[in-house]
């Protein structure tokens, strides 16, 4: 039971501090690029990481190598691609399409009705955020956000088979090695990062703190101990995080009815957890 409490309070913690950080990126854009800002994220992290938690590189199995690896295409691809959304549109709009991801997994992981029921409803959510009959519809935005959710299900699944072959730690450190090597040609390519200054520099360490070393070391702590189908329901409650930051930091305002779909998603992320919390009650 107290594992439970514990894991959830890492997954709760870890979307406050990624929404934060993402807030602070996206000043960092129109110095650097989404592209440039996604490097500076990635690349910070991992030397963060590598030096804090020292992996012992020469002592990995060729599997642990392999899930590292996929694991750090997961988290390349979900932030590159994210950033790149975000950069189109809104923060909570970007997050809450960038949903889908985790949704789809739940639904396919699930066995239970009431699971379905959940996802359903956050489902329902999703479909009111996105301003259908708007003619100003950022559709590359959209699919941008939609197809980071994609990699943000690899990332859950890959996180939770990792974390069972090796420690969270040494795998969080070789996933984001392999996220900065696949990350930094495209940034080379994009060319931001050259504008890069002491100042944006710092701003950019603590995107890396709050975006991707701490949140990424805490989901691995959840993913441990909750099976993914629950951690990926539990993060619906990322929307409401993410409007509330664009809200906060970058002054971006959600419609009435699009704050409505973020409480279908929070309901929806409630009542898993809470049934989740039940059963394992029972189970004890």
């Amino acid at each position: 039971m107290k594992k439970s409490n514990k894991a959830i309070s890492a997954a709760l913690l870890s979307m406050v501090s990624v929404q934060g950080g993402a807030s602070i990126a996206k000043h960092l854009f129109p110095a650097i690029g989404a592209t440039g800002t996604s490097m500076l994220r990635i690349g910070l992290s991992t030397v963060l990481l590598n030096i804090i938690n020292r992996p012992k590189f020469f002592q990995f199995t060729k599997q642990q190598w392999l899930y590292c690896a996929i694991y750090g295409i997961g988290i390349a691809a979900m932030n590159l691609i994210f950033y790149l959304a975000i950069q189109r549109i809104p923060l909570g709009l970007a997050v809450t399409v960038e949903f889908i991801g985790p949704l789809f997994l739940a639904l396919s992981l699930s066995r239970k009705w009431l699971d379905v029921l959940w996802g359903l409803l956050a489902c329902a959510g999703i479909l009111f955020i996105v301003p259908w009959q708007s003619n100003n519809i950022d559709l590359i935005g959209l699919l941008l956000a939609f197809l980071a959710g994609i990699f943000w299900a690899v990332y859950i699944v890959m996180g939770s088979k990792v974390t069972g072959i090796m420690p969270g730690k040494d795998a969080v450190s070789t996933g984001m090695l392999f996220a900065t090597l696949i990350i930094i040609p495209f940034a080379l390519w994009d060319g931001g990062i050259f504008n890069l200054t002491p100042m944006l520099f710092l701003k950019g360490l603590g995107v890396a703190v709050l975006s991707s070393a701490v949140p990424f070391s805490l989901d691995l702590v959840a993913l441990k101990r909750l099976p993914a189908k629950t951690f990926s329901i539990l993060t619906s409650l990322q929307p409401a995080f993410a409007a509330l930051s664009g809200m906060i930091f970058l002054s971006e305002r959600l419609t009435p009815l699009q704050w409505i779909s973020v409480a279908c998603v929070i309901s929806a992320s409630m009542g898993a957890t809470i049934f989740s919390k039940t059963k394992q009650q029972i189970e004890e």
